[in-house]
């Protein structure tokens, strides 16, 4: 079962594993480092948002039974701050309904208890590789507007669009997840990296000056959310 969870890249794995039951923890841990992955341990829901916070995880094995928050309670949090980590919940529940229930927070699989360590191994290996980033897209193109990277220009049904640096960033980021609505936590995190603070504010000022130049050539294509934040899709699809 021994294998290199190391990615072209050189990137290391770190999942983060949430159990409250010391020999199952000790077990998943055991497994998953000896397949070359970087794991860190908590038995608390409130730990695993902490550590979830401190450092970002690429995966989380998560059970769903903890001492404080349960794991569903978890995922919603991480997803509600804009933590969009894979999860894989380890629960002994096995009806229809909790399956349900988990994946419709926001988990990516689930496995029930006793469970063999190498079907563990397996599942994470495959949410992993569904996750791993691919190749950049080059040209985007929704409702008229076309991103080209090559050429670093943006125009709408022809006509250019002169954009600022982090106009063309937010815009690729919006663009390259139309149709999703994206909080404005994830936006920070994704085009301003919380370098300058953090302020929610500068999302808004900025979508308004992307909504100011995008909008003289045609109906509006970035849509508020409400309660969520922002979303690339046309005006009728709102």
């Amino acid at each position: 079962m021994s294998g290199t969870a190391v990615g072209e890249q050189g990137h290391v794995p770190h999942i983060l594993v949430v159990d409250d039951e010391p020999y199952i923890a000790d077990l998943v841990t055991m497994g998953l480092r000896y397949q070359g992955y970087d794991v860190e341990t908590v038995g608390t829901g409130r730990a695993a948002l902490t550590a979830a916070e401190r450092r970002r995880p690429d995966l989380l094995v998560l059970d769903v039974m903890l001492p404080d928050l349960d794991g569903l309670e978890v995922c919603r949090r991480l997803r509600a701050d804009g933590i969009d980590v894979p999860v894989i919940f380890l629960t002994a529940k096995d009806a229809v309904e909790d399956r349900v229930t988990g994946l419709g927070v926001g988990g990516d699989d689930y496995v029930t208890k006793p469970f063999s360590l190498e079907e563990l191994v397996a599942r994470v290996r495959a949410v992993l590789r569904r996750v791993a980033p691919s190749e950049p897209v080059r040209r985007l193109e929704v409702a008229g507007v076309v991103l080209d990277d090559d050429s670093h220009e943006v125009t709408r049904d022809g006509v250019v669009i002169d954009l600022t640096p982090t106009e063309y960033k937010l815009l690729h980021y919006l663009m390259a997840n139309h149709g999703r609505a994206l909080s404005k936590a994830q936006i920070l995190d994704h085009v301003w990296q919380y370098d300058f603070g953090g302020d929610a504010n500068v999302v808004e000022t900025y979508v308004s000056y992307l909504r100011r130049k995008l909008d003289k050539h045609g109906p509006p294509v970035i849509q508020t959310v409400r309660g969520v934040g922002y979303s690339f899709r046309p005006a009728r699809l709102a």
